[in-house]
Formats: structure tokens, C-alpha cells, sequence
């Protein structure tokens, strides 16, 4: 009878344990922030498992959301593992606890399982209080339903919003390939600032005269000189005219000034300076000084009788229609 007795004291020492439960070596505990809350409100748990490295368990809180019937588990943090030497480690756990009842619980034991052994921690209380309410005051019913602003992607469907980086990428490619096509293309670069060019008359009297300052033809460049002059035709006819006379032989050029007004009183004179280059540059003749001298009056003869004419007044619509008959007259002789 005593040694049943003793054996009854025994197991219930063990069950009312205060702090720790042990198996073998491994101890486990639990502590609680505070012993009192608010409803609704959060407390932390911590565990401290200390034990072998070796032994390898779980904690079944792990497998469950609540505590009890009345305390629930919100969150439950990464662990820490920490070494203490001697093959031993320590690990800390935090368990969020959370009770939306009012009352005295019991939190607790919790089980740690190792193979075959299994460890206890000791019993928490916590007392839950209630949230005082006046009954005084003015009861309020629920807030009406409101309505969630919209923004501009809420209306986007997600494969766009998702694939967000595919777009951009097509778009930066039909970018350059506009870029290319636009500019690339054509040699141009529109982030360079181009020197604003001359107009057509003035650009081909200014190069006129340049070359006649280099006096090719007086050094026996014969060749240099009608090419030199025959260009400065070709690229003022290209942009006064918009004739494409850079590609073009010199009797498809004088073909499409045929019928152009403007040029019909000096057409012979550029059909002899474009006849001449062609006798120097392919069948390497030698004209002489006076042709090359007439090639060059006749070349400044032709931009200035056909060089756009200055828009006037009513007034002076005769006198300037008499100076560009006396121009092409003189141009012709």
C-alpha cells in the first residue's frame, strides 16, 4: 500500500512539473511575455529546446493552429539554432499566441517528439480580459461598404501587367528599327547638329568660285577641273530642280531639263559644259584655255539665269519680269 502510494505521489510531481519536462538529457521550457491580455490581442510564447545534435524531433505545435479550444496560434517565427559545445545546441522558438474570448486558459504543455522519447514543457496560464464597453455611449452600426478607388493597371489585364518586361523589350525594338529605317538608313544622325546648309543658288556660286581659285585647268588638271565643275551643276540642278542629276549620265540630264521652263533658255549652254567634261574625263582630251575659261562663264551663267525669283510687291511685279527676260538674254548669248 505505500509503495503504490509513493508511486501515485511520484507521477503526479511529474505531472505538475512547474518549469521543465526531461528526457534522457534534453530539457524543454516554455515562458510567456505576460500573463494577462487584451482580447484580440497578441502574446509570445518562447521555447527552449536544449539537447543532443543527434536527436532529431518535431514539435507538434507545429501541426496545429491553436493551442486549445480557446488559444490560437497567429504566427510562429524562423527558429534559432544555437551550438553550445560538446555535440549540444539550444533552439529558441517563438509561438504567436492570440484568444478572442475572455477567461483563464491553460497554454500548454508543449510536446517536443524525438523517436521514442518525448518532451513537455511546463503549463502557462494566461487570463484574457474584456474589452470594457460604455453602455452609455452611442451604439454605432457597421460602416457601409466602400467602394475601392480604381487605378489605371486595375483595368489592365494581368498578362500585360505581368509580361510588363516583354513590352518594354518590344517596344525598345520597334524604336530602333524605326531609328535605323529613319535615320541609320540614309546616314543621318539626328542627335548631331548638322551646319545649316545654303540655299541652292548661293551654295553653287560660292563653290564656283572656289574652284576657280584653285586653278586646276592652269596646272594641267584638266580632268580635276571638269569633274570639280561638272559636280557643282549636278548637285544644284538635284536641289533646285529636285532631278536626281547626281545618278544621271549628262544626256538624261539635259532630257529632263528639257521641258522645264526655267531652263530653256540656258539649256545649250549646259549641254556644251556637260559635252566637254565628258570629252576631258573620257577620252582625255585637252581643250583649250579659252574653252575652259567659256565652260566656267557658262556654268555661272546657268545658276544665276535660273536662280529662284524673290517673290514682290504688286507694284514691282513688271520691273522684276523685265530684269529676268534681260538675265535669260544675256544667260542664252
Amino acid at each position: 500500500m505505500k509503495s503504490y502510494k509513493k508511486y501515485l505521489t511520484l507521477c503526479l510531481a511529474m505531472l505538475v512539473m512547474p518549469v521543465w519536462a526531461m528526457a534522457g538529457n534534453a530539457t524543454l521550457t516554455a515562458k510567456i511575455d505576460t500573463l494577462h491580455v487584451l482580447m484580440g490581442k497578441t502574446r509570445v510564447v518562447s521555447l527552449q529546446l536544449v539537447k543532443d545534435k543527434s536527436m532529431r524531433g518535431e514539435f507538434l505545435c507545429d501541426k496545429v493552429d491553436t493551442v486549445n479550444a480557446h488559444v490560437e496560434i497567429a504566427h510562429r517565427p524562423t527558429p534559432k539554432v544555437t551550438s553550445l559545445g560538446s555535440d549540444r545546441e539550444q533552439i529558441d522558438k517563438q509561438l504567436v499566441i492570440q484568444a478572442f474570448e475572455p477567461g483563464e486558459y491553460s497554454v500548454g504543455p508543449f510536446v517536443y517528439i524525438a523517436g521514442r522519447d518525448t518532451l513537455k514543457s511546463n503549463v502557462l496560464r494566461l487570463r484574457v480580459d474584456s474589452i470594457k464597453v460604455n453602455e452609455k455611449g452611442d451604439i454605432k452600426d457597421f460602416a457601409p461598404v466602400i467602394k475601392p478607388p480604381y487605378k489605371f493597371f486595375d483595368w489592365v489585364p494581368d498578362f500585360v501587367t505581368h509580361l510588363w518586361w516583354l513590352w518594354l523589350l518590344g517596344a525598345i525594338l520597334a524604336a530602333a528599327t524605326w531609328y535605323y529605317y529613319k535615320f541609320m538608313r540614309k546616314g543621318k544622325n539626328p542627335f548631331k547638329r548638322e551646319k545649316k546648309r545654303l540655299p541652292p543658288y548661293e551654295e553653287a556660286m560660292q563653290r564656283l568660285a572656289l574652284l576657280k581659285a584653285q586653278q586646276l585647268w592652269q596646272n594641267n588638271q584638266e580632268k580635276e577641273y571638269y569633274t570639280g565643275l561638272t559636280d557643282i551643276l549636278r548637285v544644284y540642278i538635284d536641289r533646285r530642280f529636285h532631278v536626281n542629276a547626281v545618278e544621271m549620265t549628262s544626256t538624261q540630264i539635259i532630257e529632263s531639263l528639257k521641258q522645264n521652263p526655267e531652263t530653256k533658255l540656258v539649256n545649250d549652254q549646259l549641254s556644251e559644259i556637260l559635252a566637254m567634261a565628258d570629252f576631258v574625263k573620257f577620252a582625255g582630251q585637252r581643250p583649250l584655255a579659252d574653252d575652259n575659261e567659256r565652260s566656267m562663264a557658262r556654268a555661272e551663267n546657268f545658276v544665276e539665269a535660273t536662280k529662284p525669283v524673290v517673290v514682290v510687291a504688286h507694284g514691282e511685279e513688271d520691273s522684276v519680269a523685265a530684269s529676268n527676260s534681260e538675265t535669260g538674254k544675256e544667260a542664252k548669248k
